[in-house]
Parts: structure tokens; sequence; C-alpha cells
């Protein structure tokens, strides 16, 4: 079976999975769901032996999440007709990914961050060897992750912290010196229990 067969496999499961975080904006801040800002990630997936997963470090000047590692994506314009075509957008605005080099495979499961946005991540399979166009006033690097790291549960280190008078726990997962957390680490755990019976 395929890489992208067996990553559609694990996203046409849509069981609820008790163990999905969605995010603690809504219990921090009070607020129903409409009130969020709906967003979308591409999580673009390099089809090769060993897939391996595209992130992007902001720069130090963007006004929210300045120097952390993301996927490429951001909110959802009046014309984007969807997540997806959202998410294709963006990362081709971001990183320079031709929306016609992304193979799509679907949408996985919504987080919802501290920050007031709902994200829906993409899943996509790109080719290997593209060259990326960097927007620099947003991304300062790209770099390659493997999917079987990311994915592994034992890299997928859970931490707590204080944080406005209240105890909130996060995930961090290290590669190569780059610490990967918060909302991004939280849609990898989300889709590691997700893939996991697929993969």
């Amino acid at each position: 079976m395929s890489l992208i067969e067996r990553l559609r496999r694990g996203l046409e499961e849509h069981t609820p999975l008790a163990e999905l975080m969605t995010g603690d904006w809504p219990e921090h801040a009070g607020v129903e769901d409409g009130l969020m800002m709906p967003a979308a990630v591409l999580v673009p997936i390099v089809e090769r032996a060993e897939p391996g997963v595209i992130l992007t470090v902001r720069t130090d000047t963007v006004r929210r999440h300045a120097g952390q590692i993301a996927f490429p994506g951001g909110r959802i314009d009046p014309e984007d007709t969807d997540a997806i075509a959202a998410a294709l957008r963006e990362a081709e605005e971001e990183i320079g990914l031709p929306r016609n080099k992304v193979q799509v495979i679907g949408t996985a499961d919504r987080y919802r961050t501290t920050t007031g946005f709902d994200v829906t991540p993409v899943l996509g399979v790109i080719p290997p060897g593209l060259e990326f166009a960097l927007q620099p006033e947003e991304v300062a690097a790209v770099f390659e992750v493997p999917l079987h790291y990311l994915l592994e549960p034992a890299h997928q280190h859970r931490r707590t912290v204080d944080w406005e008078g209240r105890e909130r726990s996060y995930y961090e997962i290290l590669w190569e010196g780059r610490r990967i957390w918060g909302a991004t680490a939280a849609m990898i755990v989300n889709l590691s229990r997700r893939l996991a019976p697929a993969l």
C-alpha cells in the first residue's frame, strides 16, 4: 500500500478519539467556537522511501508566534473556498510551494489555539527535490523532519508550565537542535494518534 493510500485510510476514519486534543482557547477565554478565527495549515509530506515533513521557522519580526516552528498556513480569507484552498494559498505565499505540486489527501482534526484560531490541518503529499522561495518577512527557514520521527510517541514529550495563574500542559518535540512545541506539536500528536492504525 502506497504512502498516499495509507494516509488517506487513516484520515477516513472519522470516529471520535478520546485522546485527541482540541485546544484550550474556549476553556481559557469562555468564548464560543463562532467567535474564533478560522485558519488552516498545510502539512506537506515529502514522498520518498522515508517520507519527511516540511516545517517552517517564523521570523523574529512577525506579530504572532515569532521565532517559532510551524506548518505553512494562516487565516482562511473570504476568497478561499475552504480550508484546503486556504492552506494551499498560504503555503504558496509563505514558502513558494506551487499548489499544483501538492496532492491533497484530506483534512485532519481541528485544533483551537490559545490565540483564538480554529485551525484545520490539511495533509498533502509533495514530490522530493522542490526548491522553496521563502517570504522573507514571515519565514526565516524551512527544514524537513522524518515523518516516522514526528509520529513516534517516544519523541512527543509532555510538559507543564504555570501560565496566567493556571497550570497549562503542552507537547514538545526536539529535532536536531530545533524545538517544535505548542499548537504545531499538538497537531502532530493528534496526527500520530489518528494515523497510528493506518501506518
